[in-house]
């Protein structure tokens, strides 16, 4: 195991956290009858499969099959060692592993992940620096006092960590290097810049407002600087680093995950300052994009979350432009998608400015209109409605758009306001729609056929193999069928992967282990993990019978036999094939032997 934790210390973490609680920081969970269901972090789907179970603390994706317990969650999500993610899950649990050390094994695995947390550790003392020159010394005060003029609040700025990062070739070398960190890592990092005749390093930001930016968990990975005075770039982002990936990270997620999910939707803006802003004004559900463009693992974050999202962009024309993407993506993920429009181009740092926080949530947020209703108004841009041609190409793009929607109630509402204002006919407009509709369909089919997806419903199973999955789920549940089964057919499983999982039921009951599957699943190698998940949560009896149970052993026992029947199938239809009619004769003989002793066993 590497790390030096006794098992009862990991099984006192484990018995302490609850794996919904934990897995609820990261999906969206609903709870249905007994289980939790949500979407699955760890594959793109609309359709929540993903199941978690508070009985057996565990989680399975009927989807992609993954699954495990909490601690197999966690390295999974977050791609950390099984020890991380105990010691993750220990401050959880309020258990202290300070007096426990690591040894050998886990030497190496403690370097690899090393420059990151130095990373990690690095980003933590320039945000403590860069705020207390900030808000306590006269080299920051120019700069605080241009936000207090934005009319950012003392508390906001605390509150996100805002700093400025002094007009200095070398502040954070000097910082950096002094207390010990190697500057090498440090531009790996992307917080100084190695010179280019190779005499030293210069700090990348100077002179410049630091927006911290943050993981979803809470460490600082990078910064975005906002130059004071002139020049260029305005802003100014950390690279792409080991630890700082734009397209993974929504800015403010960490402190607005929580309002999320209390209001029931996310408030997307472009900014960070849209964002300080927007907080300020009471909108605490607020995030951002990097300074780029919405991808489709921001879509997923979101989707995964909630199922409403407010696009709150800026007013202008490229912000409508960014506006119809993100709705796109958003939408293809699954989330119910719906737009706030801010006027007169201004941006929703901007308006608050001008008109105020209550306005801005009554008249933008509370306001915010339906997706097709924002689609209606963005195909009218550049087109002039009077014109014949125009107008006709208007309402075709507006129809191929309704033709996407699944709601026949929407459907009639929106081609009644396209009637309305055109003064067409009803029939007509639901006329070109079906045509729409039943491309769309034609279209659907020959993508199907072209790329066939596989049957949502599972294959059914031969006898010996389900055989082998009722006996071992009934196992998971009660060690006295797992010795009658130890007793009975022992490894005599034909399925490779069902011959290990049986060893570790057999190994873990003789322990002295009561039924356990969270804790079975600790000791289980991860290719096993999935399907000793899967096979826990099928729908089974809490007794079993011993008919039955001798039915399902008779199964497992008598493939391989079965096997050899046919073998002499075809040993007798080949002599038969060679006109060798007595050696077909003495196959058949033994046909008839082995099918009596098959049917009486």
């Amino acid at each position: 195991m590497g790390y030096r934790i006794p098992e009862e210390t990991i099984e006192a973490i484990r018995r302490a956290v609850d794996i919904v609680d934990v897995i609820s920081d990261y999906v969206q969970l609903k709870k249905q009858g007994r289980n939790y269901f949500g979407l699955c972090p760890f594959h793109g789907e609309k359709t929540p499969s993903f199941s978690v179970s508070p009985e057996k603390q565990i989680f399975h994706c009927f989807g992609c099959g993954a699954g495990g317990n909490v601690f197999s969650f966690l390295m999974d999500i977050e791609g950390i060692s099984f020890i991380e993610a105990v010691k993750r899950l220990a401050i959880k649990a309020n258990v202290d592993l300070a007096d426990l050390e690591l040894d050998d094994a886990n030497k190496q695995s403690r370097a690899d992940t090393s420059e990151t947390k130095i990373m990690v550790e690095a980003h933590e003392l320039l945000k403590k620096f860069y705020h207390h020159l900030l808000v306590n010394t006269k080299e920051g005060q120019e700069a605080f006092d241009y936000l207090q003029a934005r009319g950012w609040t003392r508390e906001i700025i605390d509150q996100f960590e805002i700093g400025y990062a002094p007009d200095s070739w070398d502040f954070a070398v000097k910082l950096l290097s002094g207390r010990g960190f190697s500057l090498e890592l440090m531009e790996k990092a992307g917080l100084i810049i190695r010179k280019e005749n190779g005499g030293g390093y210069f700090d990348r930001f100077r002179h410049r407002i630091m927006f911290p930016i943050h993981n979803h968990h809470g460490d600082a990975v990078g910064f975005s600087g906002r130059l004071l005075g002139e020049g260029q770039p305005k802003y100014l982002n950390s690279p792409e680093t080991p630890i700082f990936h734009k397209g993974k990270i929504l800015y403010n997620f960490h402190q607005a995950r929580l309002h999320i999910r209390k209001h029931q939707e996310a408030i997307l803006l472009e900014g960070f300052a849209d964002v300080v802003s927007a907080v300020q004004a009471g909108i605490a559900h607020s995030v951002a994009t990097m300074g780029t463009a919405l991808t489709e693992e921001h879509a997923r974050i979101l989707r995964r979350n909630v199922d409403t999202v407010i696009i709150c962009y800026d007013g202008d024309a490229s912000g409508i432009e960014a506006t119809f993407r993100a709705a796109e993506l958003l939408a293809d993920a699954g989330c119910h998608v719906k737009i706030a429009t801010i006027p007169d181009g201004l941006d929703p740092d901007e308006y608050i400015k001008k008109y105020g926080s209550d306005r801005f949530r009554r008249d933008i947020i509370d306001a915010s209109s339906s997706l097709m209703a924002f689609k209606m108004m963005y195909f009218r841009k550049g087109k002039n409605l009077q014109n014949e041609n125009d107008k006709i190409r208007y309402i075709e793009e507006v129809l191929q758009e309704i033709s996407k929607l699944s709601n026949p109630i929407e459907w009639d509402y929106y081609l009644r306001q396209l009637a309305d204002e055109f003064s067409l006919s009803l029939s007509a407009l639901q006329e070109q729609l079906n045509r729409h509709r039943n491309n769309k369909t034609h279209s659907n089919n020959a993508q199907s056929k072209a790329a066939p997806r596989p049957p949502l419903q599972k294959k059914l199973l031969p006898a010996f193999q389900n055989a082998e999955r009722m006996l071992l789920a009934h196992m998971l549940r009660s060690r006295d069928v797992a010795m009658i089964v130890q007793q009975t057919i022992a490894g005599a499983f034909n399925i490779e992967e069902h011959r290990a999982i049986a060893a570790y039921i057999y190994a873990f009951y003789e322990e002295g282990n009561e039924p356990d599957v969270s804790l079975l699943l600790s000791r289980l190698p991860d290719d096993l993990k999935p399907l000793v998940t899967e096979l826990s949560l099928l729908l089974i009896t809490d007794e079993i019978s011993n008919q039955e149970l001798n039915d399902y052993m008779r199964h497992v026992l008598n493939h391989p036999k079965w096997l050899k029947l046919k073998e002499k199938e075809q040993e007798k239809i080949e002599a038969e094939r060679k006109k060798d009619f007595l050696t077909a004769a003495r196959i058949a003989k033994e046909i008839i032997e082995m099918k009596k002793m098959l049917s009486s066993s």
